[in-house]
């Protein structure tokens, strides 16, 4: 058991805050990660994976544990699908390839998404027309204070939009020790959201496959979506909001060029990196803190913003998005 003291977070999150933890360790197994509980009986703790779906607003004066538990294996099968399990420090990109070596499909679509596989059922991450939700089985957590290890299943989880009971009402209250995927043994491609079939297009891809289709979405992320490790940020920051369809037949009338998706009969989900452009945002910058000018949805940190500058900026968005749309947008990062 190795502890750290006053140790910078800098590198430990992807909008590279330069804040400190008091204490801070690495677990690579349930054993490791019981050993540094025990000890931090006093102190606060925090679990964090890739660091990239958080922003850290001060320092942290209590023990931060970083997840680093790897292992992938192939747990079961029937006729229609393979169960993947996945441990929780895996790097959610790179298991997302090697299921499409794997020839495991349904996965595909979320290429890119930045963070560790132990986030991924905590957020429901998606992207392109697929979430978590659609391909996750179980996930095995362990509680914090009752000190035992539970199974969680679909229903469970009580998936939302970016949301789950870990987000909720368990909030703060487990650790994701793994996660097993049902993926389909057959090709489901789904090409029919957002760019990827313009992208295919464009890449001439005439026979489509799973690497075609991740090749495609790295693509457009690529060229949207700027690289943490060169500008720090934490993807999109805020969710795209769900509102009713009588409100957003109200705003069609007044901007013809606003796009919707139906949720279900009642609401209808819209981009919130459209309602922050017309507000005037996108590329607005103010020292280091900023909102990047090719995708409005991404706050991003240009060096040396601190994370109060980063909170602030989201706080006058959401003002100046309420004020002139009737519309609150919510953050999708967690605040430290």
């Amino acid at each position: 058991m190795q502890i750290q003291q006053n140790i910078s977070l800098k590198a430990y999150n992807t909008f590279a805050i330069n804040v400190t933890a008091k204490e801070f360790a690495v677990f690579s197994s349930l054993e490791e990660l019981q050993e540094l509980l025990a000890y931090n009986t006093n102190n606060e703790n925090l679990i964090i994976g890739g660091g990239s779906n958080i922003l850290f607003t001060k320092n942290f004066d209590g023990l931060v544990l970083k997840n680093e538990i790897k292992g992938i294996e192939l747990i079961k099968e029937d006729n229609e699908y393979y169960y993947i399990k996945a441990a929780a420090g895996e790097v959610w990109h790179s298991f997302v390839l090697y299921c499409i070596q794997q020839h495991y499909f349904g996965i595909e679509n979320l290429s890119l998404i930045p963070g560790y596989v132990g986030a991924s059922p905590m957020q429901n991450i998606g992207a392109y027309g697929v979430e978590v939700k659609d391909i996750f089985y179980e996930l095995e957590a362990y509680h914090l204070t009752e000190k035992k290890q539970v199974n969680f299943n679909l229903q469970e989880c009580e998936f939302g939009y970016r949301e789950s009971v870990f987000k909720t009402k368990f909030k703060n209250q487990f650790v994701i020790l793994n996660v097993t995927f049902r993926l389909h043994k057959k090709p489901v491609f789904n090409i029919s959201y957002g760019a990827i079939q313009q992208e295919l297009e464009k890449m001439k891809i005439t026979q489509v496959s799973a690497q075609a289709i991740s090749n495609a979405v790295i693509h457009i992320r690529l060229s949207k979506l700027p690289n943490p490790k060169e500008i720090g940020n934490a993807g999109s920051f805020f969710k795209n909001p769900v509102i009713p369809n009588e409100q957003f037949d109200q705003l069609k009338k007044l901007y013809p060029h606003l796009q919707g998706y139906k949720e279900n009969e009642n609401y209808t989900k819209i981009a919130a990196a459209w309602l922050i452009e017309q507000s005037g945002w996108k590329g607005y910058r103010k020292n280091d803190a900023g909102c990047h000018n090719k995708q409005a949805l991404v706050l991003v940190n240009y060096g040396n913003a601190t994370g109060k500058e980063i909170f602030d900026l989201s706080t006058a968005i959401i003002d100046d998005v309420k004020t002139k749309f009737s519309i609150t947008l919510q953050r999708e990062v967690n605040i430290i």
